[in-house]
This record gives structure tokens, sequence and C-alpha cells, in this order.
């Protein structure tokens, strides 16, 4: 089983940004740890991080299913873009690949802007507000969703 864990802007400051919202475990340890948990659950985790909305949507194009990099789920922070994108949405469902949404904060507890996003109705579904255990549960969820067949 093959996960893929895409991370948007701004979320390579994880660690340093804002730690009273997004807490203080780096980057790097976060996908680490992500990783270490796909594995225990039989499922091999790659990360991929940019900045740029085209490159998310070049790699979710090269995860679709049939395509030479393809994946069996999902599990995507798309940070700012959540709000905003509706490019991410099309290449979301284009790619036929079920896929979780994960947020480290409460985006239902902050600005008003935020409480709206672009790819919940599509998704299996969304984990928010549990900092860096966001992930975690993401991936969880997706291996459940894949190894039951629930969505």
């Amino acid at each position: 089983m093959k996960i893929l864990v895409v991370h948007g802007p701004n979320l390579n400051l994880v660690g340093s940004r804002e730690p009273g919202v997004y807490g203080t475990q780096d980057f790097s340890t976060l996908c680490t740890s992500v990783t270490e948990l796909g594995s225990q659950l039989g499922a091999e985790v790659s990360h991929f991080q940019s900045n740029h909305e085209g490159a998310l949507i070049d790699r979710i194009q090269e995860a679709r299913v049939g395509g030479g990099n393809s994946v069996d789920g999902i599990v995507i922070n798309p940070g700012g873009l959540t709000h905003t994108s509706v490019s991410l949405r099309d290449a979301l469902l284009a790619s036929a690949v079920p896929f979780i949404e994960v947020h480290m904060s409460n985006i239902h507890a902050r600005e008003e802007f935020r409480r709206h996003s672009m790819l919940s109705d599509i998704a299996i579904g969304q984990i928010a507000g549990f900092g860096s255990a966001s992930y975690t549960l993401a991936v969880r969820a997706i291996v459940d969703s894949l190894t039951t067949g629930r969505r």
C-alpha cells in the first residue's frame, strides 16, 4: 500500500512558524514519525512539500491511478490553498485517488475565511486541530479506509 503525504505552502516551516498554533515539532521530525507509523501499518509513505500550487498539482497528477508514480491514497494538508484552490480540487478529482484532508490547527475555530474548504466535500474525511497528531490520525484513517473499503 502506497500513501502520499502532500504538504502545501509554508508547512516546511512547521516547528518555527507560529508554534502556539502549529506546535514545536519540526517538519523533518513530523515526516519521519508519519513515515514510521505508515511502516508499522504496512504502508509505504512518501512525502511531497511545495510552496507552489503548480508543483502540488503536478505531483498529484503523477499519483493518479494508472500514473507512473501512482499511489493508493493521499493525505493532504493544502495549507492556505485549502480555501482558494479550485485547481488543486480539480487535480484531486482527476487523480481518482482517495484522500484525507488534514490540518494541524482547527480551521473551524479560526478566522472566518479559514472555515471553508474547497476540498472537504470530495475527501473521504477531514482531520483538524490535533497538531502533528492530525497527520498520524490521517494516516491511520487512510490505511483503514483502503484496507476495509470504507469511504
